[in-house]
């Protein structure tokens, strides 16, 4: 006698390796960051280095290592990476960087984000390097190279080169002034600049010396 045979039972579905059949998938999202900056030294001779000292916090905690933190410097109103550091145990770093001219610069610091943690910036301030120039002062009153008139309260230099008006960041024992140029001189050998007597003023300058200068 024929018997007809029972259907074979289907086999049962099985989940996905690495994922638990009726569970949602978990998906970090990244957390709010912050840079915290302990120590920088943004006003520098032409021949030593930028120094910036921090931590990457995330959501006011320590952060993790190996994480990229740049520094950047604005130029024509574009933000240009210059150096780049990764971070330490804890989310520390430590950012050194040569600067390749004279001048003055706005920079910043920028952690550009990834999959633990939102992107999170921080403005420094401005970066001034400078060169060693030799300096001295003079007062009095009486016409100006540059036009106008010499007093006591004149802000600005003598320099027997640069154009007229030039401005020229100055300085000297922890001060530093901006200025333009006004005259010409001094005709001494050694020294580039003649200060005016508010400048030297604003400077703490004595008679003769070394300032930091920009230009």
């Amino acid at each position: 006698m024929y018997v007809p045979a029972s259907p074979a039972p289907m086999a049962p579905v099985l989940a996905p390796v690495g994922i638990v059949a009726g569970a949602p998938a978990t998906i970090a999202t990244p957390v709010p960051t912050a840079l915290n900056v302990r120590r920088s030294q943004l006003n520098v001779l032409d021949d030593h280095r930028v120094t910036v000292a921090g931590s990457l916090l995330e959501a006011h905690h320590a952060g993790r290592a190996g994480r990229t933190v740049a520094l950047q410097e604005l130029v024509h109103h574009v933000w240009r990476t210059i150096a780049v550091t990764r971070t330490g145990a804890a989310g520390r770093f430590r950012l050194r960087y040569r600067p390749r001219r004279l001048g003055i610069a706005v920079v910043r610091l920028r952690f550009k984000g990834d999959v633990y943690g939102l992107a999170s910036r921080r403005r420094l301030g401005r970066l001034s390097v400078y060169r060693l120039a030799g300096a001295s002062w003079y007062g009095g009153s009486g016409g100006l190279a540059c036009g106008g008139s010499l007093t006591s309260s004149t802000l600005g230099v003598a320099n027997k080169t640069l154009p007229c008006g030039t401005l020229v960041t100055l300085r000297y024992a922890g001060r530093s002034v901006r200025v333009p140029v006004v005259d010409r001189g001094p005709y001494v050998a050694g020294r580039e600049f003649d200060l005016t007597e508010a400048t030297k003023r604003a400077l703490g300058f004595g008679d003769t010396g070394e300032v930091w200068s920009t230009s």
